[in-house]
Parts: C-alpha cells; structure tokens; sequence
C-alpha cells in the first residue's frame, strides 16, 4: 500500500471543493464536512466557480471536455495553491478526488498541455479525501458524535482502490462513540459506477441488492460511506423495496456532536460551536460570506 498523503506543515486554510452532487443535491453533505474542518480549527473556503471535475466526461470516453473541465478546475483551484490562500483542497467524495488526483496529469498529458499538467501535478499534492485529510493530515482519531442506531461502514470503490483510503473512515466511525459493527462483503461494489449504471441497469441493480443484503444481515440501521454517488444507488434500492436501513454520508454522521465529550481525549476534534455568535447573531457559512461581498 502506498504511503499515506500528507502535507509539510500543519494546515489553517482549506478549500472546499464540494463536488456537483453534493452542491445540487446534498447541500447538507457540504455544510457537514464545512462544520467538521471548523470543529477543527480551520477556515474553509468555498471557491464559487468550481464545477464538474469532468469525471463523467473522462468515464464516457470525452477525453477532449474533460479536459477543458480539468482546466476549468484548476483555473479556479490552482490561483488559490500558488498564492497560498490555502493549504489544502478536500472533498466529501473519493471518486472526485480521485479524478482530479490521479487523472487529471494523465489526460493533460496526453492532450498536450505540459504546463497545465505541471500544475494538476502539484495540485494533486495537495488535495485530500474528507476523512483521509481529518486523520492522515490533522491526526483525528476520533470526533465524538451521536447517531440513531447501529451503524456499518461501505467502501466505496474509487476511495478503496485508487486513493487506498480504507482505515481512515473505519477508524473515525469505531472510536467516535457510535455502534459500530463490519458487515460482510464490505469491500464489494454497490453497483453504481456512475454511467456503468446507466448503460448496465440489471447488473448494477443486482450488485445493489447484494450489498443490501450484507448491511441487512449485518444489523445495522445505516450503511455509512464517504461518497454520494454510492450513497443515492443503495438509499434509492432501499426506499423501493422499503428497507429499514438507510444510506448516509459519513460527514453528516461524524458532524453530528455527542451529548458529552467529556472524555474525548487529546486526539480528538473539539465540540463544535453553538451556530451563534456571542450576541447571538447566526453564525455565516464560508460561500455565503463571499456571496454576500
């Protein structure tokens, strides 16, 4: 296994890169991981002209859009890296940091753009997966929260595979208070892989099945994981077929403060604020500071 991701001093400023289904449809997948990189002390910005990664584009064979989505994102990101505005990008999501991590270099490469693969290289260098970031670069082990129930742990393919972040999750998920358990099959595909299940509908509803009925034999309430894109396969599978459990986002898991922590210990994030300030005024978010500049 490669060596963990790090950075060559501690982090203060973040950018978020929030993906486009977790700004269309899970704003609240967004405000989670905002809330968690707060509780850890950081500032998080919210870059407003991010976009796609192009991951569907490369996936479909549109070498040529991806390309111009890769660009697009570092013409947004990279100003940001090189002026040291921020320390980091992390995402709520291992497939899109896996394309712009691992791919991106290789599809400007092959396009010809030396320059623009010099920076996706470095920019590469720099961003991070949610969970891998919290315990790889901010030593998290452990972020006291509260959820309903039991709880299981699905890993999703490109976090698994190409980023080989599989403890990080697993580890924020057994020590932070919640009751956890392993589920067989845990490591399997969902199904999903974006167009595959589009363009494969009965293999990829077969692989779903499959994975639910691991999660339903492991007693769980929820499968948790760290993508939403697996995350809309299983819960659309299981409100079809009226299953108990539910699909749900580690971010909106581990974001969830617990009742006491008073012994969460030096390795832990602190409790988050109250969500005002000491007049009482609501506390912003990051994107609607800027929006209101």
């Amino acid at each position: 296994m490669a060596p963990a991701q790090t950075l060559p001093r501690p982090p203060t400023k973040v950018a978020l890169f929030v993906t486009c289904m977790v700004d269309m449809m899970y704003p609240r997948v967004g405000i989670a991981a905002v809330e968690l990189l707060e509780r850890c002390g950081l500032e998080v910005v919210f870059p407003e002209g991010q976009t796609c990664c192009g991951q569907p584009a490369f996936n479909a064979g549109y070498r040529a859009e991806a390309v111009q989505m890769a660009e697009h994102f570092l013409d947004v990101f990279y100003p940001l890296a090189e002026q040291g505005a921020v320390d980091a990008i992390v995402a709520p999501s291992g497939s899109c940091s896996t394309m712009t991590r691992h791919f991106y270099a290789q599809i400007l490469e092959e396009a010809g753009r030396s320059a623009r693969r010099e920076q996706a290289q470095r920019l590469a260098a720099i961003t991070f997966e949610l969970t891998e970031f919290l315990v790889d670069v901010l030593r998290v082990r452990r972020l006291p929260c509260r959820y309903p129930g039991k709880v299981t742990y699905h890993a999703c393919c490109h976090l698994l595979r190409e980023m080989q972040v599989d403890a990080q999750p697993r580890q924020l998920l057994a020590n932070s208070g919640l009751d956890f358990v392993e589920m067989e099959g845990r490591e399997e595909c969902c199904g999903f892989g974006g167009l595959f299940a589009v363009k494969n509908e009965p293999i990829s509803t077969a692989m779903g099945n499959a994975k639910l009925d691991y999660i339903e034999a492991s007693g769980a309430d929820a499968a948790v994981m760290c993508d939403v894109s697996c995350m809309t396969h299983l819960q659309g599978l299981m409100q079809r077929q009226g299953r108990s459990c539910r699909a749900v986002h580690i971010a909106e898991v581990l974001a969830s403060p617990a009742d006491a922590a008073g012994n969460a210990g030096p390795d832990a994030a602190p409790e988050p604020a109250a969500d005002a300030d000491a007049d009482g005024a609501p506390r912003p978010r990051r994107w609607q500071d800027i929006a209101a500049d």
